[in-house]
């Protein structure tokens, strides 16, 4: 599913703001940060948080 539809269901009151974080595989502090810096750092948010959990699982 496109990130940014994800946050902007969140924003249009469909999803909580836990639900849309556990869509997005964020943690729910990432998505408050990720929501003040801007929607356009979604990718790199999240491609930096899946390169830390990789990291984290060995």
């Amino acid at each position: 599913m496109d990130k940014r539809k994800v946050i902007n269901a969140y924003r249009r009151g469909f999803l909580t703001a836990q639900e849309c974080a556990q869509v997005l595989g964020i943690e729910r502090q990432q998505l408050d940060d990720l929501l003040t810096d801007g929607a356009e750092d979604l990718y790199r948010h999240s491609s930096t948080t899946a390169g830390h959990r990789q990291s984290a699982t060995k």
